[in-house]
């Protein structure tokens, strides 16, 4: 059976056996039986980490450690409320401060306390906020009749935990962005995501 440790462009954590691009965490979710708890965060610091990081091993969802979070994708990971991590993947971060719009000079502190606020309510419901599907930049994800969908170089491409699906020209009607508003700047002034291969396919 699959550990509940995939997260979807909804943030939501589900069980799922395919595999992602990246791992991430928001603290400890699990018990020792490697079941998640009521809570969905413990600290506002959520991270987008490589898979591997030099020799370090982990088991997943051991006892008292953190739990392991795996997403399809960058695009998948910043929709949910992440960002770069800045341990095992510097660059990447560094170029995420760089395109961050309400700071010149950012700390990691104050960015994730503004994507935390942008991100997801005090009852866990994720923040979301309506705009034109063709005015969003690529890497920006929206929900459209209950599915996640990415815009990416003038299409809509429809998200599953395994990879992209269909695509569709992008056109003028308003959408639920699923990216939080502070991330979708960031892609605007010119990050662009790790895509999954499936998108070339």
């Amino acid at each position: 059976m699959p550990l509940p440790n995939r997260v979807t462009p909804f943030g939501e954590i589900v069980a799922d056996p395919a595999r992602g691009l990246f791992m991430g965490n928001r603290g400890i979710l699990h018990d020792e039986t490697r079941r998640l708890g009521a809570s969905r965060w413990r600290h506002p610091h959520w991270i987008i980490c490589r898979l591997d990081y030099g020799t370090t091993r982990r088991a997943l969802m051991a006892p008292g450690a953190y739990t392991e979070l795996f997403f399809l994708d960058e695009a998948t990971a910043l929709a949910a409320g992440h960002r770069p991590c800045a341990l095992c993947r510097p660059e990447a971060f560094r170029r995420f401060l760089a395109c961050w719009p309400l700071d010149a000079q950012p700390s990691a502190k104050a960015v994730d306390a503004a994507l935390h606020a942008a991100r997801v309510t005090r009852g866990r419901r994720q923040v979301r906020y309506e705009a034109p599907l063709d005015s969003l930049p690529d890497g920006a994800m929206v929900e459209m009749d209950g599915a996640a969908w990415l815009v990416w170089r003038g299409r809509r491409h429809r998200w599953s935990p395994a990879g992209y699906l269909e695509a569709e020209p992008l056109d003028a009607r308003n959408m639920s962005v699923l990216t939080p508003a502070p991330t979708v700047d960031v892609l605007r002034a010119g990050y662009e995501p790790v895509l999954h291969t499936s998108l070339a396919a």
